[in-house]
């Protein structure tokens, strides 16, 4: 294999790579050695087929599997013979004629384009002084998750009284018709459908105008479907809905009580009462140790100043924008950036990914020096969640990630970050601060 370098720019390289077509044809010889004894082929005896005739049979499926097996490997190999240690996967770019390099008449040549890791020298993690927010759960706070709990099990009974009126927190059971411009649209029917008044299911507005309705009464609802309505042909326009209000039933709440904990699963109160407690103080762990990985970034943001991977920053950026500008296109935007220019919104998102950037770089070399690694194992139990988010397509998630490389490095820079910041809490000097109300755990959980 031949390594140049083509240029240099900043922290910018591209290397040109050439693997020659005599190494090739001697791996695929190799190759045929290896698999013809096991070759059982009608006309031959087993074991004693011809190179040749293998070469023929299969030479281009073998030469193929090679091929691909030195793209994904020599880049590697590459910069470690380049002396390069890269920040980000580099963007290999093929410049040789793929069929003739199978067909043993060409070498295989690609460019390399990577960003190289900058020379700086990190902090030492046990300088460092970081506070931890801690709170632990009250029995105000389980008897109000035990609330929130049984809420979430009402049933709703006919609603008693003299033809009693439908309000806020009932639900009403009804037939409807909907139309826009007089003609009843698909999905705007249904019957005996079951709508809590408050609960925002249906179209803002279609809610209020239930209030008061008694069983019997049909009521002609007007209602403008939202302009980012999930249904383009029914976005902005005026729709108006025959109602038949059939029932009124209110909503009866569970009590948290002895014979509630059973039906949860639970064998007492007391033992449902602990296991609300243990889920609490996960949760509020959990946002403590948020807020100290914020405090950390912080830290190693205010410590660290380094000329930053002009191509990585453009990359960070470009995720980050599409977001913003899908979000725009919704909007969903915060009300503080829909007031700013697309400008001043760019330079600020900019600096957003500057950041990530510069502590990606930081995290990564904190956790070489400390030799941090993502084992296989680890690995393997990501994409293992990551499969069981799409039931029934294991195989093709497992095989996506198998194939990919960068989409595997995707899994592994979390795990990777997560086990260097755990590193850096173990050797920096933390101190945990209890906080008097658990809502100060949870304050400023915005993108970190």
């Amino acid at each position: 294999m031949q390594v140049v370098e083509k240029s240099s720019e900043g922290l910018s390289r591209v290397l040109s790579v050439t693997v020659p077509q005599k190494e090739l044809t001697d791996q695929l010889d190799a190759k045929i050695a290896e698999v013809g004894p096991r070759l059982k082929i009608k006309g031959f005896r087993p074991g004693k087929v011809p190179a040749a005739h293998v070469r023929k049979m299969f030479g281009r499926e073998l030469m193929t599997e090679i091929i691909q097996d030195t793209l994904n490997q020599s880049p590697a190999k590459a910069l470690e013979e380049a002396k390069i240690r890269p920040a980000a996967p580099a963007d290999m770019k093929l410049e040789s004629d793929v069929e003739k390099v199978v067909a043993g008449e060409a070498d295989l040549a690609y460019e390399m384009t990577v960003d190289v890791m900058p020379e700086f020298e990190p902090i030492d993690p046990a300088t460092l002084k970081l506070t931890r927010p801690t709170y632990e759960a009250t029995d105000n706070d389980v008897e109000e998750s035990l609330k929130n709990i049984a809420g979430q099990s009402r049933t709703y009974e006919a609603k008693g009284g003299k033809a009693p009126k439908a309000a806020d927190g009932d639900m009403v059971v009804m037939d409807f018709v909907g139309r826009v411009d007089g003609e009843a649209f698909e999905g705007g029917s249904a019957t005996d459908s079951q709508l809590v008044l408050g609960s925002g299911q249906f179209i803002p507005g279609f809610e209020d105008q239930l209030v008061g309705a008694k069983a019997g009464d049909e009521k002609l609802v007007k209602v403008t479907f939202p302009e980012n309505y999930g249904a383009a042909h029914l976005a902005g326009k005026d729709a108006e809905f025959t109602v038949t209000v059939k029932e009124i039933r209110a909503a009866k709440e569970a009590a948290a009580d002895e014979e509630f904990a059973k039906r949860l699963g639970m064998e007492s109160l007391d033992k449902l009462k602990d296991a609300v407690r243990g889920q609490l103080n996960e949760q509020y762990a959990g946002a403590s140790r948020f807020k100290l990985k914020r405090a950390l970034l912080d830290e190693l943001d205010k410590q660290h100043d380094f000329p930053l991977p002009e191509k990585m920053v453009d990359n960070e950026f470009e995720t980050i924008w599409a977001q913003v500008a899908a979000d725009k296109e919704a909007g969903r935007l915060p009300e503080e950036d829909a007031k700013k220019s697309e400008k001043a919104l760019k330079a600020e998102y900019r600096k957003i990914a500057e950041r990530r950037v510069r502590l990606g770089l930081v995290l990564a070399e904190l956790g070489r020096r400390s030799n941090i690694t993502v084992s296989d194992q680890e690995l393997g139990q990501a994409i293992t969640a990551e499969a069981r988010r799409y039931p029934g397509q294991e195989k093709q998630v497992f095989d996506f990630y198998r194939q990919n490389p960068n989409a595997a490095a995707q899994l592994r820079a979390p795990i990777y970050e997560e086990k260097v910041c755990d590193m850096i809490f173990r050797v920096a000097k933390v101190t945990d601060t209890k906080v008097k109300a658990k809502d100060e755990l949870f304050e400023g959980e915005d993108d970190i």
